[in-house]
């Protein structure tokens, strides 16, 4: 008697369960980096992240760089993202964030490599 009552409760169980809501489905991995890209993240860990964040909107000193690949272009008009970014970090005084002040060294020209330049512009290209 007792195994037909904890047959049936198994098999209610089963079939509450498959008339639930399925669980959400994971989001899907983020496409792997190019090697530039990944190269480009590891530089702005070390030289940017103490200012900038990449994750929502979430400003430190400098503007919050989630999302930078999609804003930069049209950010100033015939300029495009990567040529924004490029100026941006080259000369940062020249396309302030409004609601920022002007506390970016001015010395990342002679202080990156032009290869190193590349990379951190190929990875926040990435940042949609």
């Amino acid at each position: 008697m007792v195994t037909r009552a904890a047959l049936s409760l198994a098999a209610l169980s089963l079939l509450l369960a498959a008339c639930g809501e399925k669980p959400a489905a994971s989001p899907p991995a983020d496409a792997p980096l190019s090697a530039q890209a990944e190269q480009g993240k590891r530089l702005f860990s070390q030289y940017c992240g103490a200012c900038h964040s990449i994750v929502g909107d979430a400003a430190i000193v400098g503007p919050a760089m989630a999302g930078i690949a999609t804003r930069a272009g049209t950010r100033i008009e015939g300029l495009s993202a990567q040529d924004y970014i490029v100026e941006s970090i080259l000369a940062p005084g020249a396309y302030l964030v409004p609601g920022f002040d002007n506390l970016m060294p001015s010395t990342w020209g002679t202080t990156l490599t032009g290869e190193e330049m590349d990379a951190i512009v190929a990875f926040l290209l990435t940042l949609q």
